[in-house]
C-alpha cells in the first residue's frame, strides 16, 4: 500500500481487538481498537477510520443498530460485520444496510485479512476517483465524465469562457458562435454547452465544413433519397436529420461556400429541410453551435460570408484565447496531461522538472492545447528518465529568426497573423505541406485551403510535397 488505511476494530473481547491490531499493524494499517459502543462512537469522531471491523453482538447496542449509525454519519465509511450467530437473513440485512463484508466467527486471522484487502482495494481506487474529480477543473463532475475530456484552466480569462458556456447552455434554441485559434478547444466547449442543456439526451452531430467537398455538401448536410444522383445507391440521413432534437456543430464554418451558406440560412429560419432528389419537406429541430478560427466579419466586408448568414448563427459569441494569453494555465494542463497520457499507457507518471516549466511558458504554442497535449504525448513515449526534461520538450523554431514560428504582434489583424504563421511553417518545413500541417495542429486540407485563401505561391514546391 503506498499509504497507511485506518481500521477501527469493534468488538467487545479484548483478546480479539488485540489480536487483529497487531496483525495489522505489522501489515502497515493504522488500527484503533474499542470495546464498547460508547468508546468506539468517541474513536470514530476523532480517528475517523476508512473502515471499521465491527461485531454484531455488543453489550448496550445491537451491532446491526452501529452500523445504521455509522452508515448515517459517515457514508463513505467501510464496514465489515463480525457475528457468530449469523445466518443468511443477517448477511442479506448487513449488505442492505451498507456493510460491505461479512465474516463468521470462530475465525481465522487470514479470513479477516483477505476481507479487509478486498476492502482496502475499493478504498484505494475510490481515493484515486476522489483525487481525480477535485482537481481543478472547470466543468462540473458530470460533464467531466460525459465528455471524457478536462476543459482546465485557472485563468480568469478561461473562468469567463466556461460561464457564458453554460449560460448559452440553459436555453435550449439559442445559436452560439465559438471563436479561437486551432487548438483551443472549440469543439471541447460546444460539447459542454450540449451536455449542459436540455437536449444531453440526443444527439450531438459534429461536422468539419472544411473537409467536405463542395460538391458533396448539400448531401450530407440535408441528406439524399436512392437515384437522386449517379452515385446515390441508397438513400442517406443528412446532418440535420441525424441532429433532430439534439445539437448540430458546425467547425470551419468560415470554410462553408457561399450558396451552401444560404441553403443552410433558409433550413435554419424555416426549421425544414428537403433531401436531394425529394419533394417533400422534412420538419427539424435543432441547436446550432458553429466555429471558426477565421474572422467573419472580415470575410463579411469581403463578400466571403453572408451577413444574415453571420446574425443567425452568433445569437451569443464566445471567443477562447490561446494558450500563450494565459500562461498560469500551462503548467496546471502539463501536470493533466502527463497524469492522464500516463495511465493511458499503463506507465508511472513521470515527475515534471521546474525547468520545463519555465521552457515552456516562454514559448508561443501555435497549436494551444491540442500542441501542448501532443508534446507530452511524445516525451512520455521518448523520455528514457523517471523525470521529464527540457530536452524531452523540443521547441521548433524559425530557422530565418531564430525565434519560435511568430511572436505576436498587438496590431496584426487574425488573418494576418494567420498568414504569417502559414508561411513560417511552411518554410520551417521545407514547404512540406503534411508536416506543416503537423506543426500547425491542422488537416493537410486546411493548410491547403489556407495557402489558397492567402495566395501563397508554393507552385515550385508542390511535386516534391505530393511525393512524400
Amino acid at each position: 500500500m503506498s499509504r497507511k488505511i485506518k481500521i477501527l476494530i469493534i468488538d467487545d473481547e479484548d483478546k480479539i481487538t488485540s489480536r487483529l491490531k497487531s496483525h495489522f499493524e505489522k501489515q502497515n494499517y493504522e488500527v484503533e481498537t474499542a470495546n464498547t459502543v460508547n468508546e468506539s462512537f468517541v474513536i470514530l469522531s476523532t480517528f475517523l477510520p476508512e473502515l471499521v471491523l465491527l461485531d454484531v453482538m455488543l453489550p448496550g447496542m445491537s451491532g446491526m443498530d452501529v452500523l445504521k449509525t455509522i452508515k448515517a454519519q459517515y457514508p463513505s465509511m467501510e464496514v465489515i460485520l463480525m457475528s457468530g450467530y449469523g445466518d443468511m437473513d443477517m448477511v442479506i440485512q448487513s449488505m442492505r444496510q451498507g456493510a460491505c463484508d461479512f465474516i463468521r466467527k470462530p475465525f481465522q486471522v487470514m479470513d479477516v485479512q483477505l476481507a479487509v484487502e478486498r476492502t482496502t482495494k475499493f478504498i484505494e481506487v475510490q481515493s484515486k476517483l476522489n483525487k481525480s474529480e477535485s482537481q481543478r477543473a472547470l466543468i462540473s463532475r458530470d460533464l467531466d465524465q460525459l465528455i471524457g475530456k478536462e476543459f482546465i484552466g485557472d485563468a480568469s480569462s478561461i473562468r469567463k469562457v466556461l460561464d457564458l458556456a453554460l449560460k448559452a447552455a440553459s436555453d435550449p434554441d439559442v445559436s452560439v458562435l465559438i471563436t479561437g485559434e486551432n487548438g483551443t478547444g472549440k469543439e471541447v466547449l460546444a460539447r459542454i454547452i450540449h451536455l449542459g442543456s436540455e437536449r444531453v439526451n440526443n444527439a450531438f452531430a459534429t461536422v468539419n465544413c472544411a473537409a467536405i467537398p463542395d460538391t458533396l455538401m448539400e448531401s450530407e448536410f440535408f441528406g439524399h433519397v436512392k437515384g437522386a444522383f449517379t452515385d446515390a445507391k441508397d438513400s442517406k440521413l443528412g446532418y440535420f436529420e441525424l441532429a433532430h432534437e439534439g445539437t448540430l456543430f458546425l467547425d470551419e464554418i468560415g470554410d462553408m461556400p457561399l450558396l451552401m451558406q444560404s441553403k443552410l440560412l433558409r433550413a435554419l429560419e424555416q426549421r425544414k429541410i428537403k433531401k436531394l432528389g425529394d419533394t417533400k419537406e422534412i420538419q427539424v429541430n435543432i441547436r446550432l453551435i458553429s466555429a471558426t478560427n477565421q474572422n467573419l466579419e472580415k470575410m463579411m466586408t469581403d463578400g466571403k460570408f453572408r451577413d444574415d448568414l453571420f446574425h443567425r448563427i452568433n445569437t451569443i459569441e464566445i471567443n477562447i484565447p490561446p494558450l500563450r494569453e494565459r500562461t498560469e494555465d500551462i503548467e496546471l494542463l502539463l501536470n493533466h496531461f502527463v497524469e492522464n497520457l500516463s495511465a493511458r499507457k499503463g506507465i508511472q507518471a513521470p515527475a515534471i522538472s521546474e525547468l520545463v516549466i519555465s521552457k515552456l511558458n516562454g514559448y508561443y504554442f501555435p497549436g494551444n492545447v491540442r500542441e501542448l497535449r501532443n508534446m507530452v504525448e511524445r516525451a512520455l513515449i521518448l523520455s528514457s528518465n523517471n523525470c521529464l526534461m527540457p530536452d524531452d520538450f523540443p521547441i521548433k523554431a524559425n530557422p530565418n529568426h531564430g525565434e519560435t514560428i511568430v511572436k505576436s504582434n498587438p496590431h496584426q489583424t487574425l488573418d494576418e497573423l494567420e498568414k504569417e504563421m502559414l508561411q513560417n511553417a511552411l518554410t520551417q518545413t521545407g514547404f512540406n505541406q503534411t508536416q506543416a500541417a503537423d506543426l500547425l495542429g491542422i488537416s493537410r486540407d486546411a493548410v491547403k485551403r489556407r495557402i489558397k485563401k492567402y495566395n501563397i505561391h508554393i507552385s515550385h514546391h508542390i511535386q516534391e510535397d505530393e511525393a512524400d
